[in-house]
């Protein structure tokens, strides 16, 4: 069972649905007035609104970017300063090499030097006590012989210049015999 509704005629009277017509009139004047007004007023400060909004993202953007490119440039530039920090401690670490290096020859040879002189010095002085030594030797040697020589001739030689003949003499002897031997020594 169905059962079919249809709409109202004129002559049931007006729908409750629907509008009067002066309504709809008065609505969609309305609407238009409330559509320019909006135009007018709401969609301008709306607009500004979204204008000041791009502009401050974009320049937080900017300003974002440059400091980016400031950061950038200043670690650019502490790397090469640290590039250039490292470069003269190396720089600074060979000449302190060299340094010591030329320090430690300059030791070596200021030691050298100081032997050599040392080394010159004992040897003048090893030959200064020789010599006196030798001379020393002589005199008491000379006294020696010249006094086996007294007593094996049994007459006095204390006359200085006699003595002094005799002692060179016997030195001399004493000497050229000592050659000898040495020289029979290596040949042999």
């Amino acid at each position: 069972m169905l059962t079919l509704v249809l709409p109202l005629t004129e002559a049931e009277g007006p729908s409750p649905l629907m509008p009067h017509t002066a309504e709809i009139i008065f609505g969609f004047v309305f609407l238009i007035l409330l559509a320019i007004a909006f135009a007018k007023l709401v969609v301008p400060r709306f607009e500004k609104a979204y204008a000041d909004r791009t502009q401050a993202i974009e320049g937080g953007m900017n300003a974002a970017k440059q400091a980016q490119a400031e950061a950038k440039a200043a670690l650019d530039k502490y790397n090469a300063q640290l590039g250039e920090a490292r470069q003269e401690a190396a720089k600074i670490r060979e000449d302190a090499r060299e340094q010591g290096a030329l320090i430690i020859a300059e030791m070596r040879e200021q030691a050298s030097t100081e032997a050599d002189r040392i080394v010159t010095h004992a040897r003048t002085q090893i030959d200064a006590e020789r010599a006196q030594a030798v001379a020393s030797l002589r005199r008491e040697v000379g006294t020696m012989a010249t006094t086996l020589a007294s007593r094996i001739v049994g007459e006095s030689l204390e006359e200085e210049a006699r003595q002094r003949r005799t002692v060179e003499r016997f030195l001399a002897d004493l000497e050229s015999s000592e050659s000898a031997r040495q020289a029979v020594g290596t040949d042999g």
